[in-house]
C-alpha cells in the first residue's frame, strides 16, 4: 500500500482493488487482516490513524487518513459539505455517449428513501469485440470513462451506471456476469474496473490546494493499452 502524500494532519495511500478499508460493520462478515488498509496504514506510521472516506473493496486508488481524531473531524466535513472533487476511472458495456450527466435518484441504504444523486462523465475511448456474449448482440463494446460523482451515495457510480444500461466491468452486484467472466477468461483483467484516480481539495489548515493522483498499476496500464489497440483477443471464442 504505496504512500502517496503526508503531511502533520493526514496521510493518502493507493489503496488495491481487494481490500477493505476497515472492519466490517457485520461481525458475521470476516475479513482476513492482511486485506484491511486500516490496519496496515497503522503499521506504516507507527501511530493511530482515522479513516475519513470510504472505498468499496474493488476500488483502487487514492484514500485518506487522518492522524488524529481532530483531523478526522474537519476532513469528513469536507466530504460531507461535498467540498472535495473526485475523479474516478471506469469501465463499462457498451458504448455511452461522449459526456453526460446521470441524475437517477438513489435509494438510502439505511431507510431505503430516494435522494437526490448526480454523476457526470466523458468518455475515454471504446473497444469492441467480435464476439457474442450473451445472446442479444453479435459483437462485445465496451467504453472506458472519466467519471464525477457529485453525490456521496453508496455504491453511487456502480449503481448509475447500472440504471442507464452501461454496468461496470468486474461489478459482481450491479453488473453483466457474462460480460465480467469475458473480461476475466479471455481478455484477463479481473476484478471491479473502478479506480479512484484523483482527489482535490483545499487543505482545512493551510488554505492551499490540494490534488492527490493515485500512480499506474498494472491492472489499468492493461486497460489503457486495450482501448488503446482495438484488436480482438487472440483466439477468442465465437460466442459465449
Amino acid at each position: 500500500m504505496e504512500l502517496l502524500y503526508k503531511d502533520e494532519h493526514f496521510i493518502a495511500v493507493n489503496k488495491p482493488s481487494g481490500f477493505h478499508v476497515h472492519p466490517h460493520e457485520n461481525v458475521q462478515h470476516r475479513v482476513s487482516r492482511d486485506k484491511i488498509c486500516l490496519y496496515h496504514a497503522r503499521r506504516m506510521m507507527k501511530q493511530h490513524v482515522f479513516p475519513v472516506h470510504r472505498l468499496d473493496a474493488g476500488t483502487s486508488g487514492v484514500l485518506l487518513f487522518a492522524l488524529s481524531s481532530a483531523s478526522a473531524g474537519k476532513l469528513c466535513k469536507l466530504f460531507t459539505e461535498r467540498a472535495t472533487f473526485k475523479t474516478y476511472q471506469a469501465v463499462v458495456r457498451g458504448y455511452v455517449e461522449e459526456a453526460g450527466d446521470i441524475e437517477i435518484p438513489l435509494e438510502l441504504d439505511s431507510t431505503g428513501d430516494l435522494v437526490e444523486a448526480r454523476t457526470s462523465f466523458k468518455r475515454l475511448g471504446t473497444v469492441e469485440f467480435p464476439v457474442a456474449v450473451g445472446k442479444k448482440f453479435p459483437t462485445a463494446r465496451y467504453s472506458w470513462v472519466e467519471v464525477t460523482p457529485h453525490t456521496g451515495r453508496y455504491h453511487q457510480i456502480r449503481r448509475h451506471f447500472n440504471r442507464i444500461s452501461h454496468p461496470l466491468l468486474g461489478d459482481a452486484v450491479h453488473g453483466d456476469s457474462h460480460h465480467n467472466r469475458f473480461f476475466r477468461n479471455h481478455i484477463g483483467i479481473e476484478g471491479l474496473c473502478l479506480k479512484a484516480l484523483r482527489l482535490e481539495f483545499t487543505h482545512p489548515w493551510s488554505g492551499e490546494a490540494v490534488s492527490i493522483e493515485a500512480p499506474p498499476c498494472e491492472k489499468w496500464k492493461k486497460i489503457q493499452l486495450l482501448f488503446n489497440h482495438t484488436e480482438a483477443p487472440h483466439n477468442p471464442p465465437n460466442t459465449l
